[in-house]
């Protein structure tokens, strides 16, 4: 019956308020989950969330950021080709337009990175496209700031890793010391 009830436990998907909400996007539903990996890390600290801003020009935070080393690997979370790599403001940024997401496509940014790829560069998912580059631009400490876009709205970034990446691992079980194992 443990066993049954922990299996359950495991399979049984994430309440709600462990999954950030699925931006809708005009006419073409939720953000597809087509990410395969975190851009930094395993699971990275995200150390501050998407704000949606009220209106265009309104206060808010346009993406995500995660904490990361300098010098870390920064990964494509999905397939896609480099729509741009250098430098904006002082500051290293990749953007990519990821495959599969329609018309217009979903377009990724990363900063501050500095670029290991190529405007025009086919990228795979997990595939390294830069480092983390020394100080954050608006962070306590080292990040990345990932940004998500579809022809000029910002989005949600979390929206495109699916719910088994955004999980923490499943609950263990630790041993009782002390307690004597029954017979």
């Amino acid at each position: 019956m443990l066993v049954v009830l922990t299996l359950a436990a495991l399979l049984a998907p994430p309440p709600p308020s462990w999954l950030p909400a699925a931006a809708p996007v005009a006419g073409d539903g939720p953000t597809p989950a087509v990410g395969r990996t975190w851009p930094v890390g395993v699971r990275p600290r995200v150390l501050r969330g998407w704000e949606p801003p009220a209106t265009a020009y309104g206060r808010g935070h346009r993406g995500v950021d995660l904490a990361a080393a300098p010098g870390a690997p920064v990964r494509a979370v999905a397939a896609g080709r480099v729509s741009f790599a250098g430098r904006v403001a002082g500051r290293g940024v990749v953007s990519m337009e990821l495959a599969g997401t329609g018309d217009p496509p979903l377009r990724t940014t990363h900063e501050p990175v500095r670029a290991s790829v190529a405007e025009g560069d086919e990228v795979a998912a997990g595939e390294v496209i830069g480092t983390v580059e020394g100080a954050g631009f608006h962070c306590t400490g080292p990040c990345v700031h990932w940004g998500l876009l579809r022809a000029g709205t910002y989005l949600d970034p979390l929206g495109l890793l699916p719910p088994w990446l955004l999980r923490r691992g499943p609950s263990r079980l630790l041993p009782v010391l002390g307690v004597p194992v029954p017979g």
